[in-house]
């Protein structure tokens, strides 16, 4: 049987592995590259993504012992050139430089201006958004006014540091201590980059913080707004990302800035078609009719058996669109995976909600067959 797709093993692997104990022999002469690559890959096969880095990082702390003073001029000459600085997108580096983060932040933490000085080098290589938030706790001071400068630099992938490195819910990163206004004033100069990489970890960073003071996010999207800095488009772009949780939680505010009414005066109809099996689609269609021309951002909220009786609400993006001529009329077909490992289905009585612009506005029982 053909085996899967491995994120892990495309991105470390012995090819990868010797790849980087070659830059590191060239970068130090004492640098024993066989052994590197034999004592890493005794265990990588073993480990899973993020256990894989911490492993590489272990080798070559072992490998060149000592503290950042001593390998920071190797991490630095062992480096190939920096990512294209005229890109804007796309570009997110190799992730076999992810270990040298983790193995500046085991031996430079008592060294944090040296630190941040590897660590500026090193994201033009592989973003160090994970390695930085270890010196952000420790240091905050010290990094949140190294990335003032930072928020000028010339390289895209500098600048993105800044936010993504602050972000309050980054994926796979640990914990900041810092307060959620703390990096505001770095979003706020970082807002009006002409880079979407850039961009698009503000709005993200911002839709972090929506998750728990949605009012200050709406405030600031205001301001930015106001002050026309950044282009109206790229603007429009960042605001939607950055709502994109309130919007599917239906909050007013988000929607009324997106320009959806959440009171507009609709009316909404259901009409399913045929039966809802486990294994084959949930098909449906909507009649939605109002008095006058209407912008509408549709959703579709299915609640769903769980076990133990309870029951948990999906809520699925459908049309953005515009009631216009009186009425619109939509249709959708949503899969029903029974081998889905992540959610098992569960037959039983299930409810279809309509919600435009954040308010449900129909809504139907229907039973889901095995």
């Amino acid at each position: 049987m053909a085996q899967g797709f491995s994120l892990k093993d495309q991105l470390f692997n012995a090819e990868k592995t010797r790849y980087l104990a070659e830059l590191f022999a060239a970068a130090e002469p004492g640098f024993d590259a066989s052994a590197f690559e034999a004592q890493v890959m005794a265990r990588l096969p073993e480990l899973e993504l993020k256990e894989r880095i911490n492993w590489i990082a272990t080798c070559l702390a072992e490998a060149l012992p000592g503290d950042l003073p001593e390998v920071a001029p190797v991490i630095l000459r062992a480096l190939p050139p920096p990512l294209d600085p005229s890109l804007s997108d796309d570009d997110f580096g190799d992730f076999i430089f992810a270990p040298l983060g983790e193995w500046a932040g085991a031996v430079g933490l008592d060294h944090p201006e040296l630190a941040l000085d590897v660590i500026e080098a090193l994201t033009q290589r592989f973003s160090m958004e994970w390695a930085i938030r270890l010196f952000l706790n420790r240091w905050p001071g010290e990094v949140l006014d190294r990335m003032q400068a930072w928020c000028d630099h010339s390289h895209y992938h500098v600048r993105r540091l800044v936010s993504e490195g602050t972000r309050p819910r980054l994926p796979w990163g640990m914990a900041v201590e810092l307060e959620l206004t703390a990096p505001l004033p770095l979003l706020d100069r970082l807002h009006g980059d002409p880079t979407r990489y850039v961009t698009r970890s503000v709005a993200n960073h911002l839709n972090d913080i929506a998750k728990k003071e949605p009012e200050l996010v709406l405030k600031q999207l205001a301001a930015w707004r106001e002050e026309g800095r950044q282009k109206p488009e790229e603007l429009a772009w960042m605001t939607s990302h950055a709502l994109r949780g309130l919007v599917k939680g239906g909050h007013p505010g988000a929607m009324a800035m997106l320009g959806f009414d959440p009171d507009a005066a609709l009316e909404v109809a259901i009409a399913l078609n045929g039966e809802a099996r486990i294994g084959e689609a949930l098909e449906f269609d909507l009649h939605l009719t109002a008095p006058e021309r209407q912008p509408v951002l549709v959703d579709y909220i299915i609640h769903f058996q769980r076990p133990g009786g309870k029951v948990s609400p999906k809520v699925h993006k459908l049309k953005q669109a515009v009631i216009d001529g009186g009425a619109l009329k939509l249709s959708k077909r949503h899969k029903l995976k029974g081998n889905a490992t992540t959610f098992k289905l569960i037959p039983g009585p299930h409810r279809l909600e309509i919600q435009v612009n954040g308010r449900v506005r129909a809504g139907v029982e229907f039973d889901l067959k095995a």
